[in-house]
């Protein structure tokens, strides 16, 4: 069966990228405007201690399709989506990332595919645009998670995901849980695609993520993931007489 899309919620954690929100905006709206349905941008400052939040702010007063939520301190990725999901108007939200190395021009063809019937649609970024260095540890963190979480996922790490919004705010949010959307979103009975999406270098800015911090810490949240996996309840309903 096919999806209607009704609106759909672009949720971006942001953490000091004055540099890039202002070009962000031009690109979603440039990549948006032929759509057949509505859109709002869900701008979640992840408690910047740059212009970030100043920047959202002229956004939104300009673009009522611009909101905002703004958290009193730092909190990371993971809170910075759970309160997207939250707060979206929706009914299918995408994410990416606010440094631009995420391509707006390719959500159109990814919510074609989930025009199709899937329930979420992921990027898998074919070209890299990262150093050698991290390309490797990625592509070894990845294979690590897959053979662990029995996934074969290519890229989990890409941020650029359509999923249906109820589905996703049923998933259970903790630190680090945004890394395993794919994993997380199959447990909810979700059916996946991926599509190969654009990557670039990021020309301003700098990235919040150290390669170690972050391998140590999915290391334990891949844990947490696999006994999720082992513990989780899954049932269907024959028949009942509650409305």
């Amino acid at each position: 069966m096919k999806n209607k899309i009704n609106k759909i919620s672009l949720i971006i954690p942001v953490y000091n990228e004055e540099e890039n929100l202002r070009d962000l905006y031009r690109e979603v709206s440039r990549s948006l405007s032929g759509l057949a349905c509505a859109w709002e941008m869900v701008l979640v400052d992840d408690g910047s201690s740059d212009a970030s939040l100043s920047i959202i702010r002229d956004l939104a007063g300009a673009d009522p399709r611009v909101r905002y939520i703004a958290f009193a301190r730092n909190c990371g990725q993971s809170a910075a989506f759970a309160a997207g999901f939250r707060f979206a108007g929706g009914d299918v939200v995408v994410t990416l990332d606010a440094d631009l190395q995420n391509d707006p021009a390719d959500i159109p063809a990814m919510l074609e595919v989930y025009e199709q019937g899937v329930d979420m649609v992921i990027g898998w970024r074919a070209r890299r645009q990262d150093t050698l260095v991290k390309r490797y540890a990625s592509r070894f963190a990845n294979w690590v998670r897959n053979r662990v979480s029995r996934e074969t996922v290519r890229d989990t790490g890409c941020s650029l995901k359509v999923m249906r919004t109820e589905m996703v705010r049923a998933i259970p949010m903790f630190t680090g849980m945004h890394r395993f959307l794919p994993t997380l979103m199959k447990l909810e009975g979700a059916t996946v695609a991926e599509v190969p999406v654009n990557h670039r270098p990021r020309s301003r800015g700098i990235s919040k993520y150290g390669i170690w911090d972050r391998a140590w810490a999915s290391a334990y949240d891949l844990l947490a993931v696999r006994w999720m996996q082992k513990r989780h309840i899954g049932y269907v309903v024959s028949d009942t007489n509650l409305e």
